[in-house]
């Protein structure tokens, strides 16, 4: 469910509540970063995505899996974590095409810099869920636990990267967004001040995303964290890497703005496959058939039963044309295509079922 990080729930009466509800969560002006954070001592990396809802005047971390399924530049599937730990410049393109967002830069915070941030803005002040003990091989220090613990960078590192044996990464994650809305908290209000304060950092960014830019958004996004406008969410994943269908509807569709309408002009018709059929070997030639037609594929994870025939759906009238096409492409007749609701986040979407056989 949704992290309330301050004792109050925004935007009820406050300015522009009434703005944000007459625009349509999808219709809705987003600037938005993805920030993958480094852990340089132990290894692994969490990732988030910094959102600032120009128009509802909130601002929102969205923390993703590193389970979570996305495409290699090729097709071919490859996890969040291990695109991430590979360096791969097309991340940020491959969570577009999986969310059907326009994220507007890369920001990598290795823990070093994490630190530092840390420090720059004077420490910052956390609730803490657990108890980190320190670790003096990594030289990380112990963090306490309880409510608004005063931070220091190293201390703050040590928080948000900790995840106790057998715990689920979603809590890991979850000390992830604390540090971040905490450091957004202390984030200079001023966009010079908050770019100066990001050059202090001594850091090579992404050449996308230069100092100016990246202390603008913070400063503006720090902004919501201050007044409470805030919010901070795990993106919930299957086993599979595949959304969960809560998280395609809330957190996609409502908090990020990712519906069809927000896939980049010209780019290539997004299309989900939900595999209904059970059987590994037409899941992959269909994959194949689509991404050979042209298609930037969405991985639609497994089905919650299986489904004797194979449906293609589009949401929005404008998308028929193209429902029907993918039919083509399949050699099924447009007899499948039909309007309904989605639970994969894509422009048209296959749920594949027994009848279908590779041509």
């Amino acid at each position: 469910g949704w992290l309330w990080y301050a004792g109050e729930l925004p935007f009820l009466d406050g300015p522009g509540g009434k703005k944000a509800a007459a625009t349509s969560a999808g219709a809705q002006k987003r600037d938005m970063i993805v920030v993958h954070l480094r852990n340089t001592k132990r290894g692994g990396s969490s990732t988030a995505l910094l959102v600032d809802n120009v128009t509802a005047r909130q601002g929102a971390t969205v923390l993703l899996p590193n389970t979570l399924a996305v495409a290699k530049e090729d097709g071919t599937g490859t996890t969040l974590g291990k695109s991430v730990e590979d360096g791969s410049i097309g991340t940020r393109e491959a969570l577009d095409t999986v969310l059907g967002t326009r994220i507007g830069g890369t920001w990598r915070l290795d823990t070093p810099f994490l630190e530092r941030l840390v420090d720059l803005v004077g420490g910052i002040e956390a609730d803490t869920d657990t108890a980190v003990p320190a670790d003096d091989r990594a030289r990380t220090p112990a963090v306490g636990q309880g409510p608004r613990q005063s931070l220091t960078g190293a201390m703050a590192v040590a928080y948000a990267t900790y995840r106790a044996p057998g715990e689920p990464e979603a809590r890991q994650l979850e000390r992830t967004g604390r540090v971040l809305y905490a450091v957004l908290r202390k984030i200079p209000s001023d966009p010079k001040a908050a770019a100066t304060t990001v050059e202090s950092m001594g850091q090579i960014l992404d050449p996308g995303l230069d100092a100016q830019n990246l202390g603008g958004l913070l400063a503006r996004i720090g902004a919501h964290a201050k007044t409470a406008a805030y919010r901070t969410e795990v993106l919930s994943v299957k086993p599979d890497g595949g959304l969960t269908d809560e998280a395609s509807k809330k957190t996609v569709k409502e908090l990020l703005g990712g519906t069809v309408t927000a896939a980049q002009p010209g780019a290539a018709p997004r299309v989900g496959l939900k595999d209904a059929t059970g059987d590994e070997k037409a899941q992959i030639a269909a994959k194949a058939a689509l991404l050979n037609g042209g298609y930037a594929f969405v991985d639609g994870g497994k089905a919650d039963r299986p489904a004797p025939t194979t449906q293609i759906t589009y949401q929005d009238e404008g998308q028929r044309a193209r429902a029907v096409e993918v039919a083509k492409t399949l050699g099924l007749p447009e007899t499948a295509v039909k309007k309904a609701e989605s639970t994969v986040n894509a422009d048209v979407v296959v749920t594949l079922g027994k009848d279908w056989k590779p041509s």
